[in-house]
C-alpha cells in the first residue's frame, strides 16, 4: 500500500461518510458505506451496524477492517481488528456497536495534494435522521 503510517489516529468529524472494507470466507472483500465511524482514542474507532448487514456477518466470520476515511486534511486507511461492544446498541435494536482496535494508520496525504472535504451527504428521511443522532449519541457513550 502507499503513503506512510501514523503513530496516531487524525481528527475528523462526527457523521463524516467514511468506508468499511470486510473480506468473505473466499477473500473476497467487501466495501460499504459507513456514517457512524468515530474517533474514540488514538487507534480506536467505534462505528454502528444493522445486525442484518453483511457486513456484520462478515464480521462475525473474519474480524479483519479496514474503515477508510477522507475528510478535510483527513485521509487515511485503518486496518485492524473488529469486535462488537454493545449488541444491540439502541433500544431498538437496529444497530449494534463495534469497535476497531487500530494495528496500522496508513496516512494518503501527500505533499503534492490536500484534502478539502470529504463525501458531502444529507439524511431525506427525518425518522432515519433522528435515529443516526440517537446511534452517534450511543457511540459517544461508548468513547
Amino acid at each position: 500500500m502507499s503513503g506512510y503510517t501514523l503513530d496516531d489516529l487524525p481528527e475528523w468529524p462526527v457523521g463524516t461518510a467514511s468506508v468499511l472494507a470486510t473480506v468473505d470466507a473466499g477473500g473476497t472483500p467487501h466495501a460499504i458505506p459507513v456514517s457512524t465511524a468515530r474517533r474514540a482514542g488514538p487507534r480506536r474507532i467505534l462505528f454502528a451496524l444493522g445486525p442484518k448487514r453483511g457486513s456484520h456477518a462478515r464480521l462475525a466470520a473474519d474480524a479483519r477492517a479496514t474503515i477508510v476515511i477522507l475528510a478535510a486534511g483527513v485521509a487515511i486507511s485503518a486496518e485492524g481488528t473488529v469486535r462488537v461492544v454493545a449488541a444491540p446498541l439502541d433500544p431498538d435494536g437496529r444497530v449494534d456497536a463495534f469497535e476497531l482496535t487500530v494495528e496500522t494508520i496508513w496516512n494518503h496525504n501527500a505533499p503534492t495534494f490536500g484534502m478539502d472535504e470529504g463525501v458531502r451527504w444529507h439524511w431525506t428521511d427525518d425518522g432515519a435522521k433522528a435515529g443516526d443522532a440517537a446511534v452517534h449519541a450511543a457511540l459517544a457513550d461508548l468513547a
